[in-house]
C-alpha cells in the first residue's frame, strides 16, 4: 500500500499544508526565547488547538511542533535528554488532531536544523548529525507521523546528514531549503544544486522545495528555478513566509495579507507546485483564504519572474538570473559564507529560527 502522502498526491492535483507555529503560539503566551517544543508537554491543549485550527481552515498536511527537536537544539533549554519524550508527544498531538478531522490529513514530522555548523567548516561531524536526526526521527515515527519533513536547511552537508539519519525510521521523506536572497541558501546553495542533490539521495525524498526565506516573491523565484532544473515528475513544495517581517512596538509583524498569500498560492499552483502552504507569520486565517483561492483557481500559464515581481513584490537581483540554475565554474556548493552562517547559528538560541 502506498503511504498516505503518495496516495493523496495521486488523487489530488494539490495539497494545502499548514502555516506558522511560533507566530500563533506567541498570541497564546509563548515568550521570546522559549522552546515551542516544550509546549508539547506543558500546554498540549494549545498545540492540539492550533493543529485543529489549521485543519478547520483547510490544511491537508500539518507539521508537528518539533522543528527544534534534535538534542543539539534542545540542549539550549537543558532538554537534550528528552528528545524521545518531546518528539513523541509532538507527533501524537498532531496525529490526534488529524484523525479527528473527518477526512484524510497527513502528519509530517518536522525536523529543522541542528543549529550547528557541520564539518568541514564547523565542529559537528556528519555522523554525529545523522545520529541526532535519527534519534528525533524514531520518536516522531513512534508517535504516529506519516512522513518526516526536513525543513529550512541551508547546507548540503546538513541536508545529507538529515536524510541519512531520518531514513533509519523507515518513513517517507520530504525536504525544503530556505533561499534567503540572491537566489541561494544562506550557505550558497543554488536551486540547481538542490535538484542535483535530491535526485542523488537514497532514499529519494517524495517531495522537495523551499520554505521560509524573505517572502513569497523570493521563494517563488527559487521555485521557478527549481522547476527549470528538475524533472517532470518531481513533486515541489512551497511554504513561504507571510510577507516580510518587521519590528513593530517590540514585536515581529509580518506584512503579508490573506489576499497576498492567496495570490502566492495561485502562482505556486501555476508554477507546478503540488504542496503549498505558509511559513513564518501565516495564521489559520491566511490558510483559509489560500484554500478558497486554490479551489476557485482556473489553471494559467507558468508564471514568469516578471509576473511574480508584479504580483508579489521585488526580489533580489541574483534570484532573477537564470544563470544561477547551475553552479559557477569551480564553485563548491555549501561553502559560501561561514561568517553569515555564524550569524544564523547565533539566532538559533531563541526558540525557532523558522516557522514563526
Amino acid at each position: 500500500m502506498p503511504d498516505r502522502l503518495t496516495r493523496l498526491l495521486a488523487e489530488r492535483p494539490w495539497l494545502l499544508a499548514d502555516g506558522a507555529t511560533a507566530t500563533n503560539y506567541f498570541a497564546l503566551g509563548l515568550e521570546t526565547g522559549d522552546a515551542p517544543e516544550l509546549w508539547n508537554l506543558e500546554y498540549p491543549e494549545r498545540v492540539g488547538g492550533l493543529h485543529r485550527a489549521f485543519i478547520e481552515a483547510g490544511s491537508d498536511l500539518i507539521l508537528t511542533n518539533s522543528f527544534g527537536g534534535t538534542r543539539h537544539r534542545l540542549k539550549l533549554h537543558e532538554a537534550q535528554d528528552r528528545v524521545a519524550e518531546i518528539n513523541g508527544a509532538a507527533a501524537r498531538l498532531a496525529r490526534e488532531a488529524a484523525d479527528g478531522a473527518g477526512r484524510e490529513v497527513v502528519v509530517a514530522g518536522s525536523m529543522g536544523p541542528t543549529g550547528e555548523i557541520l564539518a568541514p567548516i564547523g565542529p559537528l561531524s556528519g555522523e554525529d548529525a545523522a545520529e541526532a536526526f535519527a534519534e528525533q526521527a524514531a520518536a516522531l515515527a513512534e508517535g504516529g507521523a506519516d512522513l518526516l519533513w526536513i525543513e529550512t536547511m541551508s547546507s548540503i552537508e546538513e541536508l545529507s546528514a538529515a536524510v541519512e539519519g531520518a531514513a533509519r525510521a523507515g518513513l517517507p521523506l520530504a525536504t525544503t531549503l530556505s533561499f534567503d536572497t540572491h537566489g541561494r541558501t544562506m550557505m550558497g546553495v543554488t536551486p540547481a544544486q538542490v535538484v542535483q542533490l535530491v535526485h542523488g539521495l537514497t532514499p529519494r525524498p517524495t517531495a522537495y522545495g523551499g520554505n521560509c526565506g524573505t517572502g513569497p516573491a523570493e521563494l517563488m523565484a527559487a521555485i521557478v528555478n527549481l522547476r527549470a532544473a528538475g524533472e517532470p515528475g518531481d513533486v515541489l513544495i512551497a511554504k513561504s513566509n507571510c510577507g516580510i517581517p518587521e519590528y513593530v512596538e517590540g514585536k515581529i509583524v509580518y506584512s503579508g495579507t490573506p489576499e497576498l498569500m492567496a495570490d502566492y498560492a495561485r502562482l505556486a499552483l501555476d508554477a507546478g507546485v503540488r504542496i503549498i502552504g505558509g511559513c513564518c507569520g501565516t495564521t489559520p486565517e491566511h490558510i483559509a483564504v489560500m484554500r478558497a483561492a486554490l479551489e476557485g483557481h482556473r489553471p494559467d500559464a507558468r508564471p514568469t519572474l516578471e509576473q511574480i515581481v508584479a504580483r508579489l513584490g521585488p526580489i533580489s537581483s541574483g534570484a532573477e538570473q537564470q544563470g544561477l540554475l547551475g553552479a559557477r565554474p569551480g564553485a563548491e556548493p555549501g561553502r559560501r559564507s561561514v561568517r553569515r552562517a555564524g550569524r544564523r547559528r547565533g539566532k538559533a538560541g531563541g526558540g525557532e529560527t523558522s516557522r514563526f
